[in-house]
């Protein structure tokens, strides 16, 4: 999914998809990259088929996890982009 807020919106639920466009309408300027991460996440989980079961495992405590340099690596090796900072 794209990394814009067409993409986002798209991507979102209708409850969440408004609350994003009322996130993003209110934020200040130095924070709306902030917001477009944090919907871009949750579109992320929207879009996954596997949602439920994914949640599921985070609250039991079972759902595999790994470092953030784990995930960086993984991310270069499948030719991701990488966060920039």
């Amino acid at each position: 999914m794209p990394r814009t807020p067409d993409g986002i919106a798209e991507a979102l639920t209708g409850a969440h998809r408004m609350a994003f466009y009322r996130e993003l309408g209110q934020a200040p300027i130095d924070r709306v990259e902030q917001v477009l991460n944090r919907w871009w996440c949750e579109a992320e989980m929207d879009a996954d088929p596997e949602q439920d079961r994914v949640i599921a495992s985070a609250r039991a405590g079972t759902m595999p996890t790994g470092t953030m340099a784990d995930v960086f690596r993984l991310r270069r090796e499948r030719g991701g982009d990488l966060p920039s900072r």
